[in-house]
């Protein structure tokens, strides 16, 4: 599979490649001509939206890797509010770990297992590492995550729960991505990261997901918009990959608005969209219950920013009380529990109806990321090293 540069078309074969020589991510190539005639599909897990991506498709591993995705996609009228669109909650909850990252880390686990390749890694300390930790754990690969060093106790248990080598690293926490990805070509470590091309393929599978399956009850119909939170811009892209990819090959007439949403107090993408700017700058990022999404600097926003304009959507933030307001109308409205990130696309309505972007006779998919991290019970070892040291201990683990 070749990897293609969103910004300036360059393409390259090297599947280490994560990051274009212009600086900008890459994901893989889509061939349109390849995506299948019949839609919708029937929608059972993730491996059945894969060949809409007109990827070459790995095959689909045991385990909880084969369970990713089939999550439903929900008529809520409880949480309409008075002239609202008409709301649709994908809760992305149900997957095996209980979050979206499940999708990504399933694509790349089998695209590993099929290469012959058995160390995979990841920077995070949320749902992403817990699921990278459980798919490592059920497939049997050599598994290490890197975690800031002041990490929780109960995060970090939470994640050692399935038994990988956890790293706390010392220094500038912000700077591991750069550093994992060339660490881990020298060690033959694939960290699958936030925007990792592979994560961006898998993750795609939401956005297909949710367009099979309004089409499928709305007499192949398609919804107005997704509205959906955006940290790193990993599953912003993919969704932009995946509406871009149907609209190319001829599936969908005309793709749905795509509006991201950042918490107000860390919203880089969302002050670069409202300046008008093409180009994210990073930002000293404030505390915010929607901890998961708190980037400051992330590493596709610029990705997502254009994903947003060539969608003639947006990208807004919402202040900490309309999250948590939000986060409780999910509970007593629709029953579902989400984390505070999944909130912030219910909190993002009202301000996008007052605008004009939302009307209610619009349809409206949000994408409820996740249920939030979930207790663990493992015990937490792991090893304290610097950035200087990574390269050694990942050499000496192999």
């Amino acid at each position: 599979m070749y990897r293609l540069c969103w910004d300036c078309g360059a393409r390259t074969d090297d599947d280490r490649q994560v990051r274009c020589d212009c600086g900008e991510p890459l994901w893989l190539e889509s061939d349109p001509e390849a995506v299948p005639d019949a839609w919708p599909p029937t929608v059972e897990t993730m491996w059945n939206l894969v060949p809409y991506l007109g990827l070459g498709a790995p095959t689909v591993p045991s385990g909880i890797a084969s369970g990713a995705g089939g999550t439903p996609l929900l008529r809520t009228e409880r949480l309409d509010p008075a002239g609202s669109p008409r709301l649709h909650v994908k809760p992305e909850g149900l997957n095996p770990t209980g979050s979206f990252k499940d999708r990504g880390t399933a694509f790349g686990v089998a695209w590993m297992l099929e290469q012959g390749e058995h160390r995979i890694g990841t920077v995070s300390h949320g749902n992403m590492a817990a699921s990278v930790a459980a798919h490592a754990a059920a497939s049997g690969l050599d598994c290490t995550v890197l975690v800031p060093a002041d990490i929780a106790e109960e995060r970090l248990a939470a994640i050692a729960a399935y038994g990988p080598r956890l790293l706390r690293a010392d220094g500038d926490y912000g700077k591991l991505y750069v550093e994992s990805l060339t660490v881990g070509r020298e060690t033959g470590v694939r960290f699958l990261n936030s925007d990792a091309p592979l994560r961006v393929a898998g993750q795609a599978t939401t956005a297909l997901e949710a367009l099979a399956q309004f089409a499928a009850r709305e007499s192949g119909a398609t919804p107005d918009a997704l509205v959906m939170p955006v940290s790193s811009g990993g599953h912003a892209s993919g969704a932009w990959q995946a509406v871009r990819t149907l609209d190319a090959a001829g599936i969908i007439d005309e793709p749905p608005r795509l509006y991201f949403v950042q918490a107000a107090a860390c919203a880089p993408i969302a002050e670069a969209f409202a300046r008008g700017d093409d180009t994210v700058t990073p930002v000293d990022g404030g505390e915010t219950v929607a901890y998961s999404i708190a980037n400051a600097n992330p590493p596709s926003g610029n990705r997502a920013l254009a994903a947003a304009r060539a969608t003639s959507g947006a990208v807004c933030a919402v202040d900490d009380e309309a999250i948590l307001d939000a986060k409780r109308r999910f509970a007593v409205k629709a029953g579902l529990t989400v984390e505070p990130a999944s909130a912030t696309t219910l909190a993002a309505v009202e301000q996008l109806v007052d605008a004009g972007s939302l009307s209610p006779d619009d349809d409206v998919a949000l994408i409820a990321t996740g249920r939030g991290f979930g207790g663990g019970s493992g015990t937490a070892e792991s090893e304290q090293v610097t950035l200087d040291e990574l390269g050694r201990v990942l050499r000496r683990s192999r």
